[in-house]
C-alpha cells in the first residue's frame, strides 16, 4: 500500500449518513493527490509549488487540507488549507536526507483523515568530488624506471548516477610544459611517464596538480560538471649515480727555497655528485710525485717529503685521485685531477728599469703631434729586469696616463724584456691639448705575495703642426640693423678661433654670397659693417643672408652664415587717397575712411583715427582702429539732422586725423564731406494713392499740381450736390434739420509740407524721393487734444511746439528729400537749384493743405 498509515477520526454524526472525506491516489508520478511516494529534486528552489493535495468528501462538503511533520524533524513543506497547494520552504540536500516522512490530512469539518506518506528526494549534480588521504606527499628514488606506478589517487563524489562517477587527469601548467608523470583517468594510478627519467641533481621535488572530475549531471535545469584539484608533492630521493668531482680546479702549488719536509704544498677538495646521500671521499696520488710528495687520504692535503735543494725538477704535475667510499670501505666512482707544483726561490729582487746607461727612472722624447696609430715610439730605449727565478721573476707592465693613448708591449714579462711603446689613439697626442704628455710605466709582480713593483716616468714633448681649421664660435649669426643707417654702420662681429700656434693660428676674414654686396668685414677683427654707399630700406628689402669665411695662412678655412634683418623705422606718414573726401551716409549706417602707411613693420604701420574738428560739433564718432565714422546715437532721423543744421543743410564736414603708432609718430589729416540721407521707409510708400501718385509724378511737379487741382474740384462738386439734395429733402418735409459743422481752424504757426529739392546726383531715379516726416505740425482733431512729443533735437535749439493729434486720423506723409550727394558745382548753380526746390515745395505744400481741409470737412458731414 502507498500509505504508511491511514486513520479516521469520527465525530458524532449530526445526521443519518455522514462519510469521511478521502484523498485521490493518482500514483507517484502525479503532482496532485495525497503525495504518496512523491519525488522531488534536491535542487528545487525554495518557494516553488511542488504539489497539490487533492481529495473529495462523499457528501460534497468543502474540505480543508493539512500537512505536518513528526516531532523533532525539519519541516520542508507548507500547505494552503483551502487549495491544497504544497510549497517548498526549506532547501533540500539528498546527501543529508533522501527521504522525508510527512503527515497529510483532509477534513470536511466533522471527519478528518490523516495519512503518513514518504516523499523521496532525488539527486542533482551539486557535489564536487572529494579527495581522500590528503595531503599527497610521495617519496620515490631517482632511479625509478619509466612507466612505474608510484601512487594511487582516490576521490569520491556523493552524487548518484553519472554525477557520482569520478575520472582523473593532470593539469598542465605553462612553467612545466613537459610533465614527467601521467595518471590513469579511471583508476587514479600515478606513473612516471614512459621515456622520462628523474634526476635529483636537476629537480629534487616535483609538484603535480591532479584534477578529479565527475560525470556531470543536471543542476537547476542545466548540465553541470564539477571538478576538484589537489597538489601531489613528489620528493625525489637521491641515488648513487653521480661520481665525485674536484672543486676549484685547476690547482697550483709552490715550493720555496726555505721549505722543509712536511711543509704543506696544496690541499685539494672533492665532493660526491649525489648530494642527497653523499659518500665519503678518499684521496690518493697515482702519478707524478717522484717520491717527494705525499697526500692525506681524508683531507686531501699534499705535503713535501724532502728538502728543496734535493729536488731534481722545477715543475711537477701530480695526478690526484678522489674515490667514493662505499659499503665495507669499498672504493666506488672516482675523479682525477692534476696539481701543478712549481719550485721557486725567494722573492728578494724587485723589477728594475734600465736605460742605455744603467738603471733609470725617467725617459723623455720629443716628437710631432698626431703620429699615426700603431707607430712605435723609437726614441725610447727601455729595458726591464727581475733577477729572481721562476714565478718571482714574473711581472706585468702597465702604462698609466691619458686613457688609451699609448700601450706598452709586452704586458707580461718573465725575468727580462725590451719595452716597446706604441701609439694607440692619435687624437690624444695633440699639441693644442697640451705641449707635454706624461705617463707612469709600472712593473708589478704577479704571483708573489710581496707584489714588488717599479715605476718610471715617461715624458713626451710635442711639436705643433697645422692640424686645425678655423672654427667660428657659432654656425650662424643673427644681426639687426635699423633702416636708413648711415654707410659704414656696424652690423655684427664674428669670431673664429684656430688653436694652432704661430702663423697657423692667425685668421683672416672674408665675406661672400648673394646678399653680401651691401656689407663688408674687417679682415682681422671680424667686424661686419655696411658699405659706405649702402642705404638700407626695410620697405624695399628687410632680410639679407650671406657667408663669412675664416682662413689661416695655409688656406684652411671655416664658414658661418650671417642673417641680417633691417629693422623698420617710422619714416613714412599715413596717407589718405585724397585730402578732400566725399562720403554719403545713410542714418544708422557708418561710412569708412582709410589711410595707408608704407612702413614695413608694426607699430609703425598701425594707424589710429580721430576727429580733429567737425561742423557741426559733437555729431560724429569714429572707430580709432577701423576708421568707421557714424553719427552720435541721439541722431536717429533727418528731422534731428535739420534741427542741428541752421541752414537746413544735409551736408556736414569734419577733419579726420590718421596717426601711426611709431616713435616718433607721424600723422596726416583729410577733410571729409558727408551728405546725410535717410533710408526709404517702405511703409510710407504704400500709405495711399496720393503718395503713390506723387511718387510717380516726382519728375513732373506741374502734372502733379494739375491732378491735385482736378481732384479738389471734383470733391467740391460732390459736396455741393450732396448739400443741395439734403436741402431739397428737408424742404419737402417742412422740417429743417439743424446741421452741425464743427470747423477747427488751422493754427497759424503750422508749417506747410514742402519738397526739398537741392541739386543732387542720383544713380537710380527712385532715389530722387526719400519718404520722411521731417515736419511735425499739428493736425485737426475734433476730440480732446493730446500732446505728441517730437524726436529729440540738438541741445542748442529749443524744442518745436507740441501738436494735437487724433487717434482716428492716419498721418499722411508726402515724400521729401532727406539726403543727397552734392555735386561739385559752382555756388551759383547750387543757389539756383535751391530756389527751384523752394518754389516746388511751396506749391505742393499749399495744395496739400487745401486737400487735407476738404477731406476733413467731407468726413464730418451734417447732422
Amino acid at each position: 500500500s502507498r500509505r504508511a498509515r491511514h486513520s479516521l477520526l469520527a465525530f458524532p454524526p449530526p445526521r443519518q449518513s455522514d462519510y469521511a472525506p478521502y484523498f485521490h491516489d493518482n500514483g507517484p508520478s502525479s503532482t496532485n493527490g495525497n503525495m504518496a511516494l512523491f519525488s522531488i529534486s534536491e535542487d528545487t528552489p525554495v518557494g516553488t509549488q511542488i504539489y497539490i493535495l487533492n481529495g473529495t468528501d462523499p457528501e460534497g462538503d468543502p474540505v480543508r487540507y493539512g500537512l505536518t511533520f513528526e516531532k523533532g524533524s525539519k519541516e520542508y513543506f507548507r500547505v494552503e488549507p483551502k487549495s491544497g497547494n504544497v510549497t517548498l520552504i526549506q532547501e533540500l540536500d539528498r546527501e543529508k536526507q533522501d527521504e522525508i516522512s510527512v503527515l497529510v490530512s483532509i477534513t470536511d469539518g466533522r471527519n478528518k483523515v490523516v495519512e503518513t506518506v514518504r516523499v523521496f528526494v532525488t539527486d542533482a549534480n551539486d557535489e564536487p568530488p572529494e579527495f581522500l588521504n590528503l595531503p599527497f606527499i610521495i617519496d620515490i628514488p631517482e632511479d625509478t624506471a619509466p612507466g612505474s606506478s608510484i601512487y594511487r589517487v582516490q576521490a569520491v563524489d556523493k552524487d548518484m548516477g553519472s554525477g557520482g562517477s569520478v575520472s582523473y587527469y593532470l593539469q598542465v601548467t605553462l612553467h612545466i610544459p613537459f610533465a614527467k608523470f601521467t595518471i590513469d583517468g579511471h583508476s587514479g594510478i600515478l606513473r612516471v611517464k614512459p621515456g622520462e627519467t628523474l634526476d635529483y641533481e636537476t629537480t629534487p621535488t616535483h609538484f603535480v596538480t591532479v584534477v578529479a572530475r565527475d560525470g556531470g549531471g543536471k543542476y537547476k535545469g542545466k548540465h553541470q560538471v564539477l571538478t576538484s584539484t589537489a597538489t601531489i608533492t613528489i620528493n625525489v630521493i637521491d641515488a648513487q649515480d653521480m661520481p665525485p668531482s674536484f672543486i676549484g680546479t685547476p690547482y697550483f702549488g709552490y715550493i720555496y727555497e726555505v721549505s722543509v719536509p712536511g711543509s704543506e704544498i696544496f690541499t685539494v677538495y672533492a665532493k660526491d655528485g649525489d648530494q642527497g646521500t653523499p659518500n665519503l671521499i678518499h684521496y690518493s696520488i697515482i702519478n707524478g710525485s717522484d717520491g717527494v710528495f705525499d697526500i692525506n687520504s681524508t683531507s686531501g692535503c699534499i705535503t713535501l717529503t724532502t728538502y728543496p735543494s734535493l729536488l731534481k725538477n722545477e715543475l711537477y704535475e701530480i695526478k690526484v685521485k678522489a674515490s667514493e667510499v662505499g659499503p665495507n670501505d669499498q672504493l666506488l666512482d672516482y675523479d682525477i685531477t692534476t696539481v701543478t707544483v712549481r719550485v721557486v726561490d725567494l722573492n728578494n729582487h724587485p723589477p728594475t728599469f734600465y736605460g742605455e746607461n744603467g738603471p733609470q727612472s725617467k725617459f723623455e722624447v720629443t716628437m710631432y703631434e698626431h703620429p699615426p696609430a700603431g707607430e712605435i715610439l723609437r726614441g725610447f730605449k727601455i729595458t726591464v729586469n727581475d733577477s729572481d727565478q721562476g714565478a718571482n721573476a714574473k711581472f706585468k707592465l702597465r702604462l698609466v696616463g691619458p686613457g688609451r693613448v699609448l700601450r706598452v708591449v709586452p704586458q707580461t714579462v718573465l725575468n727580462e724584456a725590451q719595452v716597446t711603446i706604441i701609439v694607440e689613439d692619435t687624437s690624444g697626442i695633440d699639441y693644442e691639448k697640451g705641449p707635454t704628455l706624461s705617463f707612469k710605466l709600472l712593473a708589478v709582480e704577479i704571483d708573489t705575495p710581496e707584489r714588488f713593483s717599479a715605476t718610471a716616468d715617461i715624458v713626451i714633448n710635442l711639436l705643433d703642426t697645422n692640424d686645425n681649421v678655423p672654427k667660428f664660435t657659432s654656425e650662424y649669426y643673427i644681426a639687426r640693423v635699423p633702416e636708413n643707417s648711415p654707410g659704414g654702420s656696424s652690423v655684427a662681429s664674428v669670431t673664429a678661433n684656430d688653436p694652432d700656434s704661430g702663423p697657423w693660428g692667425e685668421v683672416k676674414y672674408t665675406i661672400y654670397g648673394s646678399g653680401s654686396d651691401l656689407f663688408s668685414i674687417h679682415p682681422t677683427t671680424g667686424l661686419i659693417s655696411t658699405q659706405p654707399w649702402t642705404s638700407l630700406d626695410a620697405e624695399v628689402r628687410s632680410k639679407y643672408n650671406f657667408y663669412v669665411k675664416a682662413e689661416d695662412s695655409e688656406g684652411k678655412y671655416g664658414l658661418a652664415e650671417v642673417f641680417v634683418t633691417v629693422t623698420d623705422m617710422n619714416d613714412h606718414p599715413p596717407e589718405f587717397d585724397d585730402k578732400l573726401l566725399e562720403k554719403t551716409m545713410i542714418i544708422g549706417t557708418p561710412v569708412k575712411v582709410e589711410a595707408v602707411d608704407e612702413d614695413a613693420e608694426s607699430p609703425n604701420n598701425v594707424i589710429e583715427y580721430s576727429i580733429m574738428t567737425a561742423d557741426p560739433d559733437n555729431a560724429f564718432d569714429i572707430n580709432a582702429n577701423t576708421g568707421e565714422i557714424k553719427l552720435k546715437p541721439y541722431i536717429k532721423s533727418m528731422e534731428i539732422v535739420q534741427n542741428i543744421t541752421r541752414q537746413k543743410d544735409c551736408r556736414w564736414s569734419l577733419v579726420v586725423q590718421a596717426r601711426d603708432r611709431g616713435s616718433p609718430s607721424f600723422s596726416t589729416t583729410a577733410v571729409v564731406n558727408i551728405d546725410i540721407t535717410e533710408a526709404v521707409r517702405p511703409a510710407l510708400t504704400r500709405s495711399g494713392p496720393m503718395a503713390a501718385f506723387l511718387m510717380k509724378s516726382r519728375d513732373n511737379p506741374m502734372r502733379a499740381l494739375g491732378m491735385v487741382t482736378v481732384i479738389i474740384s471734383m470733391l467740391v462738386g460732390v459736396t455741393v450736390l450732396f448739400s443741395t439734395a439734403m436741402y431739397m429733402r428737408n424742404s419737402k418735409s417742412n422740417r429743417i434739420m439743424p446741421a452741425r459743422r464743427i470747423i477747427k481752424r488751422r493754427p497759424r504757426d503750422q508749417q506747410p509740407w514742402t519738397f526739398k529739392m537741392p541739386g543732387v546726383k542720383f544713380n537710380d531715379p527712385a532715389d530722387k524721393f526719400v519718404i520722411g516726416d521731417p515736419e511735425s505740425g499739428p493736425e485737426r482733431n475734433t476730440s480732446s487734444p493730446r500732446p505728441k512729443l517730437l524726436p529729440p533735437s540738438a541741445p542748442c535749439l529749443p524744442p518745436p511746439p507740441p501738436s494735437n493729434t487724433r487717434p482716428s486720423d492716419r498721418p499722411r506723409a508726402v515724400p521729401t528729400i532727406s539726403g543727397a550727394l552734392a555735386s561739385k558745382g559752382s555756388k551759383k548753380a547750387k543757389s539756383n537749384r535751391r530756389k527751384e526746390g523752394n518754389i516746388s515745395s511751396a506749391l505742393v505744400s499749399e495744395l496739400k493743405m487745401k486737400l487735407e481741409q476738404k477731406i476733413i470737412e467731407s468726413n464730418q458731414g451734417y447732422y
